[in-house]
């Protein structure tokens, strides 16, 4: 039997007190991925200090990422069943663990273990934070979502800055600083948590009392929607790791920049991410989902086929557009899978979340490989064709409403 077709949620003004938890959620993802961006910041220090082979600290990403990947959708899926509101303040507390174990570590086992922890605790936080900003978005979820995510992309950039100037200079005991940054989230997410709890009600309400889906579609279709947005997460991430992860040895390879001139160049497209994560949350509210994605993926395109030929000054100025554009991505791919299986909130959150972590820790490793066997601007040749997986976006069905329909 069909499950009952959902009445479409009228978008409401999101009012001061749901406003704050949504700034409160994108503060704590900012936090949770300061501690998460910190990891990878320190490997050369815990290389060198443990006396690391390259193998071992590939093993330290895959015991993180192994952990903060796989575990979100079985997260998710179980909150789905069972609501939590207390569960993101426990996850940053597995993170508090594992920060302070890093900080004390004497052996390479005790290191996997604590790089364990911290990817435990963002597997927790991120599919039920992802579920309590769809709640406090007054039907506004694109913008809901966004907010959310920039706090992550702000947080991913703050960390390597703050390891560069507390652990680097300091030490691995200095971590133990970052626990500060633990605490924060902890009260924070205790004070979020109370609020879902008043709300559980409102949430039991939305709730299919079976596995459902989008009310006008097959199976199939929904089936092939997910597939042609998970190769979507794939190009977008794929492509972003390129960046995030090698921008600086392109910069310095190709133009002979000194690494402090790469790395401010790195910040520039890091804040075209964030800004246009904001934005194409809103654009997607007001003039659909899958038009964003058309335009974020494919969109990219050009700009991205250009950039290994561009002089310095058009280095910038396109990696600039490629970030603002793409980073618009995810925030519709998770609110567009989310009302293909209404009900889902925390499952979808935590597979998407889960599948952007995981793409991009394999693609980096990848991707260096393919480095060292070619060269970093054959890289960014390949990779340059990536968005044109976008085109994929023609088969995905469209579900947004007239933005009249809105009003």
């Amino acid at each position: 039997m069909e499950p009952a077709a959902t009445p479409p949620e009228r978008p409401r003004p999101i009012q001061g007190a749901v406003l704050r938890i949504l700034l409160a959620l994108s503060l704590s993802h900012m936090l949770n991925d300061i501690i998460q961006s910190l990891l990878p910041a320190i490997y050369p220090l815990l290389k060198q200090s443990f006396h690391l082979t390259f193998a071992q600290v590939g093993l330290i990403t895959f015991a993180f990422q192994l952990t903060a990947s796989m575990l979100q959708p079985l997260v998710g899926f179980y909150t789905d069943r069972k609501p939590r509101p207390f569960s993101l303040a426990i996850g940053m507390s597995m993170t508090l663990v594992g920060l302070i174990l890093l900080s004390q570590a004497a052996s390479f086992h005790a290191i996997l273990v604590a790089a364990a922890m911290v990817g435990t605790g963002s597997s927790i936080f991120h599919p039920e934070a992802s579920r309590i900003a769809r709640l406090a978005s007054g039907g506004r979820h694109g913008f809901a979502q966004s907010v959310f995510q920039v706090g992550g992309n702000l947080g991913t950039s703050l960390g390597p800055l703050l390891a560069a100037l507390i652990v680097v200079p300091h030490g691995q005991k200095s971590v133990l600083w970052f626990s500060l940054v633990a605490l924060l989230g902890i009260v924070v997410l205790t004070s979020v948590g109370a609020w879902y709890r008043a709300h559980l009600d409102q949430v039991r309400g939305r709730k299919p009392q079976a596995p459902g889906r989008h009310a006008t579609l097959s199976p199939r279709q929904v089936g092939l929607a997910l597939g042609v947005l998970v190769a979507l997460v794939f190009s977008k991430y794929v492509y972003l790791s390129s960046l995030t992860n090698y921008y600086t040895f392109f910069l310095i390879a190709k133009f002979g920049l000194s690494v402090q001139a790469a790395q401010v160049r790195l910040f520039v497209f890091l804040f075209a991410v964030a800004a246009g994560t904001i934005v194409g949350g809103l654009v997607g509210d007001r003039f659909g989902r899958r038009l964003v994605i058309w335009i974020s993926i494919l969109g990219v395109a050009p700009f991205s086929l250009l950039l290994p030929y561009a002089n310095p000054g058009w280095t910038i100025v396109l990696t600039v557009f490629i970030g603002f554009v793409l980073a618009s991505a995810f925030p519709a791919i998770l609110v567009y899978a989310q009302e293909l299986l209404p009900g889902r909130v925390g499952l979808i959150a935590g597979l998407f979340f889960g599948l952007s972590f995981g793409i991009a820790g394999i693609a980096s490793a990848l991707l260096g490989k393919l480095a060292d066997h070619t060269s970093i601007f054959f890289v960014y040749n390949v990779c340059g064709y990536l968005p044109l997986i976008g085109l994929l976006t023609g088969f995905l069905p469209n579900l947004d409403r007239p933005a009249a329909a809105k009003d």
